[in-house]
């Protein structure tokens, strides 16, 4: 990531991680379920819900849920950043972030693990920074007018090779 006013102030799994230098994948393995919410900062701190219903209510959405950490044995999260940057970082800064989720994740809210070899997920990727001095937001999927990441009717078409 090509970055500038770069941040990462969340330390533990499920700090809201989207007011940090953030990347986001949004991803929807079966049209007829939720979709996995993943957000991680530059520094590798994860926050990770499955919703069902994107509604918003005051308390965060109508129906979701935190994944629980246990369901995380086997992700692996690498990050080029330190853990933390409390203070921001104001000039341009390259940083990359990578991991690797389990697939018995995803079969622990679906029931079973989703194809991928030829089959299409739906999902979305973004940019954010919230609460930095200049906050930016970005998509890959276009999401409309309205700033709000979680649409999955608006999300592309992720296809995996046969």
């Amino acid at each position: 990531m090509q970055d500038r006013w770069v941040r990462a102030v969340g330390r533990r799994f499920q700090d809201p991680v989207w007011a940090d230098s953030c990347v986001e994948l949004f991803v929807r393995p079966r049209q007829d379920r939720g979709y996995f919410n993943f957000e991680m900062n530059c520094g590798g701190v994860l926050l990770l819900y499955y919703i069902e219903d994107p509604t918003r209510t005051p308390d965060g959405f109508v129906k979701y849920r935190q994944v629980e950490k246990r369901h995380l044995r086997g992700l692996r999260v690498f990050h080029s950043m330190p853990r933390r940057v409390p203070r921001e970082l104001p000039e341009p800064v390259e940083w990359a972030v990578e991991y690797r989720v389990p697939f018995a994740l995803f079969a622990a809210y679906l029931g079973s693990p989703p194809q991928t070899a030829g089959a299409s997920w739906r999902g979305n990727l973004f940019k954010c920074a919230d609460a930095c001095s200049r906050p930016h937001w970005g998509s890959w999927a276009p999401i409309g007018e309205e700033l709000n990441f979680h649409q999955p009717e608006r999300f592309g078409v992720l296809t995996f090779e046969a």
